[in-house]
């Protein structure tokens, strides 16, 4: 964030009002930012965070909605989207993962191998360079 750098900026003696547009924002919102470091949305998603993850200590074998619908039960309403971001910011994910388009069946395998064996292209090695 650059609102902390402003402070440490102004600290050494740089005005606020140089900083700022020189940074990309008003003055307005550093001092907005000054009054209230915290937002509301910031806090309310660091307590949400805590039984997110309680939640997926639980059933690490289901995603995002299995979390928002635990969280629901215990009576904490959070939309599926907003715990989709905080899963995805703390690395919550599913034991189980969705391999559609997946190009591991044993068709695929020997398909690609035959390919490689008959291929007359030339190839890339590890460097780039073709052989």
């Amino acid at each position: 964030m650059k609102f902390p750098l402003v402070l440490d900026l102004a600290a050494d003696g740089i005005p606020v009002a140089v900083t700022c547009p020189i940074l990309g924002f008003s003055n307005q919102a550093f001092y907005q930012w000054k009054v209230n470091p915290v937002t509301d949305r910031d806090w309310d998603e660091a307590h949400l965070i805590d039984p997110a993850m309680t939640s997926h200590a639980e059933g690490p074998a289901f995603g995002y909605w299995f979390i928002a619908e635990k969280l629901a039960d215990h009576g904490i309403h959070a939309g599926e989207n907003r715990v989709h971001r905080l899963c995805w910011a703390q690395p919550l994910f599913s034991v189980h993962s969705n391999t559609r388009g997946s190009t591991t069946s044993p068709i695929h395998q020997s398909m690609t191998s035959w390919w490689n064996a008959t291929s007359r292209l030339p190839r890339r090695t590890s460097c780039g360079s073709r052989t």
